[in-house]
This record gives C-alpha cells, structure tokens and sequence, in this order.
C-alpha cells in the first residue's frame, strides 16, 4: 500500500486511513470513490459521500473490485507461449521480443494491427493509441458498445450534448425506452426514483425482462428491435395534433418527416412493434401536454441493424413534443466520455490517416486483408475474442498472425490466442484522470495500491517498448499527458489543482439545445428520412438472442468462480419453444453460426419471441454468447448490431 501520495491519504493514529479516488470501468457513473485502509491491512471501497454526483454509493460491481484485484488468477509475470504450455519470462525478454518484431513489421506498418478497448478508461489509456499511430500501425474504428445511439444524436441534433443529469429531476413525465435501471447506472436510476417521489410518473418501454417494474408507473413490452415503429406512430400523433410553431421551425427536413410517418397507418405500425392501440395511446400520453418529459434511450435499442434508426425516432418524439431544450425534458443516452479533454496529443500531425478496420467486422477483416497482411496484433483494454461478435472467425483471425501480444489481468479467452502476455495493471493501481458520459465532472484517480508480482500499467508497457525501437518511439511523460488534456475550455483547473480537489467540473450548459438551437452547423435539427422494414424472424430460428447487461460484473470482467455452466438462458412462459423442448434433458442455444449447451429458465414479462442471455461469461469455461452471434455492422456508427442475431432452442 502507498502511504502517502500527494497527500490523499488522511493518516490519523490508531484510525484508518483514507483516501479518493475514481472508478475507470466501462460505465456511465464514473464514481468517486473513498478507499479505506484499515489498522489491520484490509482495504474497502465506497462512494464518496462528498461527491456531488456518487453521493456516498456505488454499485456492486465496485463492491467487489477487491476480490478481483486480490484473485489468485491474476497473471503476475510476462508469459511466452511454448508449445502449448506457457514459460515465465522476464519483462527485458518480453520487451526484447516485442521490439525485434516490430521492428520487422514496422517497415510495413499496416502489418502491425493495434485493438485498445474501454476495460478501463483514462487520459493515459490514450498513450497506447499514440504509441501505435507514431508506427503507422492499423487501427480500429466503430465501436462494440453504443456508436449507433451516439451517431444517431449527431444526426439529430448535430452533437451528442445533454441536459445536466439532475435536470431530470425537473420532469414531470420520464419515458424510458430500454434502460435496464435495475443494473446499469445506479445513479441515474436513483435519479428517477427521486423523481417518481417529486410526483413524474415514469413508462418504461421493452422487451421486457428487466427490472424495471420497481422503477415504473406503466410498461409496454414491445417486439425487440421494432422501436422505431412506435415512436412513428406517437410522432404521427404530434404531427396530427399540431407541432409548436417554434419547434417546427427549428428542424430542417420536417416536410420530409411528415409525409414518412403519415404514409404509414398507425395500425401498420402497431402490428410491426407488437403493440396495441392503447399502448399508443399511453405513450402519446405521457408526450402529452403535462410535461416536461425527459427521454430516456437505453444501449440495448441501438444494437440492431436498424439501431440508429430506432434511436432517430425516439429523438423525434422528443423533439416534436417539445421538450429538446427545455428543463426537465432532453433525451439521455451517452455523452462523449473523453470529450471534456484536449486529446490533441494523441493524434500524429501531418500522417497520413493509417488503414482502419471496424471493431464489430475485425474478424473478416483480419482474415480478408492481403495489402498487407496483418502479421501482428497488440491488444490491450479489451477481451475482445469474447466481445466480439463470431468469436470463433476471431479466433481463426488471431492465428493467422505470425505475432499476438495481449496486456491483461487474466487469461481471458483473448490471452488464451496470444504469444505473449503481458501482466496488466488494474483500477487502484495506476494513476490517470477520468471523464464520464453521464455527469460533468473530471476526476484524478491516483495509485492507491502497488501493482501485484510484475504486473505493469499499459502506459509503461509501450513507453519502454518504444525507448527500444531504432528510431524510438517517445511518448510524453505522464503529467505531461495529463497536462495537455486539460488544457481545453471546458475546464478551468490544472493539473496541480485536480490533484488537490481530486475532481472538477466541466464547463457546459445545464440545457442542451436551449431556445431550439442546435449543433448542426444551420442550427437546426434533423429528423429521419426513412423508416426500414422489419422482416419477421427466419422459421428455422424464430427467437431474438438478446445477450443483456449483468448487474453484478461489466462485460467479461467476471471471476472465474463467479461463472456458472451450462449458462443459464431465459424465455417467456408463453415462448413457442416451450412446446418443443423438454427442459428435463440437455438444452442447446443454436443459431446459424453455432451451438452451445444451456440451461433454460422461465422469465415472466419477457417478450415471447426473445431468449435472453446475461453476457459476458468466457468461452473456454463453456460459455461466450459471442460466439453464435453473426458479425454484422449497425445502420450508422460502425457499431455491432448483436440483437440482430435470430436463434432456436432444442434438445440433443
């Protein structure tokens, strides 16, 4: 344990010491945490009860950070595939080893593929996508996670900004399209329930199956992935009930938009999404005259082909009511995690932009790129042979490299395909700074425990790989990255400042899109021009797979023990297969790409034509979703479309 660092620790005799940090998982929050080190040793995690947006608590998944920093599965040492066993190697030979090979490949830097993903984030997670593009190495673009929904606000609105996250407390009416609140983001979900105690009545909108029935008023199950065709049928409404003057004006296509929506009958529309006339009754309800109405639009919409296109027509419905630039209205997604930072340092002026795959296609992309091959693949921050979608073309993609290096904690499904490991530091082990795509505020994060064995942070990895290149590769020192990043307007602090606060907050309005101007470069707003078809599922696999958030563990950043096989899967008591598969015997999820073994569960309010998997579980333990889900790219963003993916259950 560090005992004294910049003197957050508040050191007081025969008491425990303590001292704050942030959490850098993959989630919305972005905590300020309180750690306490005991007189026997012992450390504890807790919000920070100062914080103006932790307010003193956090989820389980931080509840539990200290097991997994503590797991005696963490990989301590470099590791060097031989044969089919592994050899401990020092960090000189590792780095020795890393560095003769790129300095082969980097004459054809193409050859070189990097892959960082969000396993943690940070200003100095940043340095790896530097280090790689001073190579000239490949790159990835697009995102596994939320590009589509993020996109689809760009469209709209020409930026993704949003009403303050309190703000919310100001609405009168809160619809939730999706959000799961029961487990992900437990602070905008104590939000709303302080909000539902201020007298705002809440409509969640889903394929059911979550747990939201707590945090509701009303519910609508709809058909999953058919969103759109509901927020068409409410914006039908608007339109026929007369859309206000000032915000007519304020959209550039709304002509176009009119004659889309009125050319399909509501009844059309209805029988697509599965819903009743009342259901749309509901929901032109509750965008109805008692507002303000703030909008809610969950990741898991925007995870079809059509995703973008769903969270286009929510955005809409928001607009057309009238309540996008107004207290206690906006529509909530993910606002730009880094964009409160000047991320100017981590591009390489005057480069040519280096080739780029997208994330949710890397497997073929890999397979299919010959000018030139790709011969070797970095990556860290990410399991991605588990999280990406077809995880076995993935794999086939991994051996076709002559050179895979993976930083991680565990051997994970993706270290398990590499040539070497590299032991990663985790969250309280390493410096950096940390935004959010929830809340305003930036927050440091210091080193609150050493890192155990050998394990290294991703910044040291690659900084003193590049000392050893010819002609090396220099990053800048880490303050110097912390210094640059925060030198934007949107933050009056430096780093000195930050250390001492330990968190400041951005400078942006409270109301997004005040008085109806927008970041569109003409002010005004876009809606969608088309409304795609939603064919019915193929015979032969007549279930949507939704692989839905845990509430316990964020993506695959689950302990071995804590994982149970066969994975457990869960249809509607009034599911189809019910009928044709005998849950007295072995039970298998197939889809046109794979099989797994499951067990199989009933889940009361879940859509009947959906199976419902809790991802993230590794496939070399039996589990892995990823690998019956089809590669495929959403409608805008570069985003995986995973929900797209129809399967079957059967016997044998």
């Amino acid at each position: 344990m560090r005992q004294a660092l910049r003197g957050f620790f508040i050191p007081v005799r025969n008491s425990p010491m303590k001292m704050i940090t942030a959490c850098t998982m993959d989630c919305p929050d972005s905590c300020s945490l309180q750690v306490t080190l005991d007189t026997g040793g012992e450390v504890t995690l807790r919000g920070n009860p100062a914080h103006p947006f932790t307010a003193g608590f956090t989820c389980k998944k931080i509840r539990q950070h200290i097991r997994r920093l503590r797991s005696p599965d963490r990989i301590l040492h470099p590791l060097l595939r031989e044969g089919t066993g592994w050899r401990t190697v020092s960090w000189e030979e590792a780095l020795a080893l890393c560095a003769e090979k790129i300095q082969i490949y980097r004459k054809e830097p193409g050859a070189i593929l990097h892959i960082q993903s969000d396993g943690a984030k940070g200003v100095l997670k940043q340095a790896g996508k530097r280090f790689f593009a001073e190579l000239g190495a490949t790159r990835v673009r697009g995102s596994l996670c939320d590009a589509a929904g993020y996109m689809a606000y760009v469209h709209t609105f020409g930026s993704r900004a949003g009403n303050t996250a309190h703000d919310i407390l100001n609405a009168k009416r809160v619809v939730n399209w999706g959000k799961d609140l029961s487990r992900s983001s437990v602070h905008l979900a104590a939000l709303v329930r302080k909000a539902r105690k201020g007298g705002a009545k809440v409509l969640t909108i889903s394929p059911g199956g979550d747990g939201n029935e707590s945090f509701s008023d009303d519910m609508i199950r709809i058909r999953p992935g058919t969103d759109r065709f509901l927020a068409a049928a409410v914006a039908r409404r608007l339109i026929e009930r007369g859309i206000p003057e000032p915000v007519w004006n304020g959209i550039k296509n709304g002509e176009t938009f009119r004659d889309l929506v009125m050319n399909r009958s509501e009844a059309e529309l209805a029988e697509v999404c599965g819903v009743r006339r009342k259901d749309i009754d509901t929901v032109f309800s509750f965008y109805g005259p008692e507002s303000p109405v703030a909008t809610i639009a969950g990741a898991g919409l925007q995870r079809y082909k059509h995703g973008g296109e769903n969270v286009r027509f929510i955005n809409a419905v928001a607009l057309l009511s009238g309540n996008i630039g107004r207290s206690g209205g906006g529509s909530y997604f993910h606002l730009h995690s880094m964009g409160n930072f000047n991320l100017d340092w981590v591009r390489v002026p005057d480069r040519k932009p280096p080739r780029s795959f997208f994330k949710p296609t890397l497997g073929p992309e890999i397979l299919s790129a010959d000018d030139p091959p790709v011969r070797m693949i970095w990556v860290n921050g990410g399991n991605f042979i588990n999280q990406g979608p077809d995880c076995h073309q993935n794999i086939r993609a991994f051996e076709k490299a002559e050179f895979v290096v993976v930083a991680d904690a565990f051997m994970t499904d993706t270290a398990e395909r590499a040539d070497l490991v590299l032991p990663a530091a985790l969250m309280l082990e390493q410096e950096d700074i940390v935004a959010s795509f929830l809340h305003d505020y930036v927050q440091y994060i210091p080193a609150v425990l050493d890192p155990p064995g050998a394990a290294r942070t991703d910044y040291r990895m690659v900084s003193e790989l590049g000392r050893r290149l010819d002609p090396p590769v220099l990053l800048p020192e880490p303050d110097e990255c912390f210094r640059m990043s925060l030198e934007t307007p949107l933050l009056d602090t430096d780093l000195a400042e930050l250390r001492e606060k330990g968190s400041v907050k951005a400078r942006h309005p409270e109301i997004a899109y005040e008085g109806m101007r927008f970041d569109h470069a003409d002010g005004k707003a876009r809606l969608p021009n088309i409304l795609s078809g939603e064919p019915p599922p193929p015979p032969e696999y007549p279930l949507r797979l939704l692989t839905l958030v845990r509430r316990e563990a964020i993506h695959s950043q689950i302990l071995p023990e804590d994982q149970t096989m066969p994975p457990t899967v869960r249809v509607a008591p009034e599911c189809p297969a019910l009928a044709v598969v005998d849950r007295q015997k072995d039970v298998y999820l197939v889809s046109l790409i794979g099989r797994m073994k499951v067990t199989l569960d009933i889940l009361p309010g879940l859509h009947p034509g959906a199976v419902l998997y809790r991802r993230g579980d590794w496939m070399k333990l039996g589990g892995g979703a990823n690998q019956l889900i089809e590669a495929r790219l959403t409608d805008i963003g570069g985003g995986a479309a995973y929900y797209e993916q129809y399967v079957r259950l059967e016997n044998g």
